[in-house]
């Protein structure tokens, strides 16, 4: 493909993500599968064009486009003409209007004053450093060694071998990075559950649980299963582990990934009365509530979530939370520990929902993060970095910008009677 037909597919892909609910990367997928000619070079050219677009937000795809020539490659005008001529793939040439606006700086459109307002409540001064981070990053590939089925070296050393370039993570401590994205699930090693791809950030929530083998452990909104995985890890191979969701079909998808990291699990599907767990209330060592959230921790991987939520789904999911982390806290038993966790940098999702259910529930209390950062599968680094992040309480806000993590809030609670 030429750089013009380039562009002119990248226009294409960014309006079918605005006239649509779908990821981007989703949308670039099946653009990629209609589009058999598009070598692996344009489609990652065309990839890495529609993320620097959605970055800068609140454009039409042509628009954005021409913004991001002018601002990210700094082109003149002319020679973005010379790109859109209208022949052959090239997008139609510039309006008159479309010039003249080249010749205005251009600046990423502002998020929508409702997150704006979120962000500076959630960081203070920092704010908008730490939005930059989530719009503008992109995110690196993270590992999670499933001690279960292999090791350190063993996983190491078949990275390599693949020619992988990858360090440890600072925090996890079965953790790597990568930074590029490759086919890992081709890997024999991937096949046989020696790792599974799982963010850093995803990891420390799962191990600040605290999880020792013997118990039994509670992944209430279990989701793609990733961090079911990770506590069932951390029982290896003895206790009880439950994972729960409202969609079937999630379920279903676990059932292939349990297997291969030779994880046992009871899958229940629960509905809006928290059934059928009954047999369960006041059972649980451990409870997980991976709560359903807006994602806009991960905005580094989906930038365009940034301008497709609203005040109003935001209020309809701190509504929702509350009720999941209700329901869920009468499985824990006296003594054990819930931990409600989130994909979000947003105080509307994290630190409001941790405060409405200690004030209503005092059979609870909080449990320090500096107390279960001592876990064994968190770095020195990582416990040093949390205590901090905790200011001596029992909540902590993850970020790209913090600890190099997709944006995750965790809150810990120990239940007293």
């Amino acid at each position: 493909m030429t750089p013009a037909a380039r562009l002119q597919a990248a226009i294409e892909v960014l309006d079918r993500i605005a006239s649509s609910r779908q990821p981007a990367d989703q949308v670039l997928k099946a653009w990629g599968t209609h589009n058999r000619y598009a070598g692996s070079k344009d489609r990652r050219a065309i990839a890495d064009r529609v993320y620097a677009c959605l970055r800068r937000g609140g454009q039409d795809g042509r628009g954005a486009v021409l913004a991001s020539l002018r601002a990210d490659d700094g082109l003149a005008a002319e020679a973005i003409a010379a790109l859109f001529t209208g022949q052959g793939h090239a997008p139609a040439p510039m309006t008159p209007e479309e010039a003249a606006g080249l010749e205005v700086p251009s600046q990423p459109a502002g998020l929508p004053a409702f997150l704006e307002a979120q962000l500076g409540r959630g960081f203070g001064a920092a704010w908008a450093e730490e939005a930059r981070a989530l719009l503008s990053d992109r995110a690196p590939l993270n590992l999670r060694i499933n001690t279960l089925k292999s090791d350190f070296h063993t996983v190491v050393g078949a990275l390599r071998e693949a020619g992988l370039t990858i360090e440890p993570t600072h925090l996890s401590g079965i953790g790597l990075k990568l930074d590029e994205s490759p086919h890992l699930s081709s890997m024999e090693l991937f096949k046989t559950g020696g790792f599974e791809v799982q963010d850093e950030g995803s990891q420390i929530a799962a191990w600040l649980l605290g999880v020792k083998p013997g118990e039994t452990v509670v992944d209430y909104c279990a989701g793609g299963g990733g961090k079911t995985l990770a506590l069932g890890q951390a029982l290896r191979g003895r206790g009880r582990l439950v994972a729960c969701d409202l969609n079937p079909r999630r379920l279903d998808a676990i059932r292939p990934r349990l297997a291969r990291a030779g994880v046992a699990a009871d899958l229940r599907r629960v509905g809006p009365t928290g059934d059928p767990m009954t047999d369960l209330v006041a059972k649980a060592d451990r409870v997980l509530v991976d709560a359903p959230c807006s994602g806009s921790g991960t905005w580094r991987r989906r930038p365009e979530e940034a301008w497709r939520l609203t005040a109003e789904e935001l209020k309809r999911l701190h509504a929702v939370q509350i009720d999941i982390l209700a329901r869920a806290s009468v499985l824990v038993r006296p003594g054990g520990r819930l931990a409600y966790v989130t994909c979000s940098v947003l105080p509307t999702e994290n630190g409001d929902v941790a405060q409405s259910f200690a004030a209503t529930h005092a059979d609870f209390r909080p449990f320090p993060v500096a107390e279960a950062a001592k876990a064994d599968l968190l770095t020195g680094v990582a416990r040093a970095r949390l205590a901090e992040l905790a200011h001596g309480g029992h909540t902590v806000q993850l970020s790209p910008l913090r600890t190099g993590t997709d944006g995750f809030f965790i809150a810990l609670f120990e239940r007293t009677s």
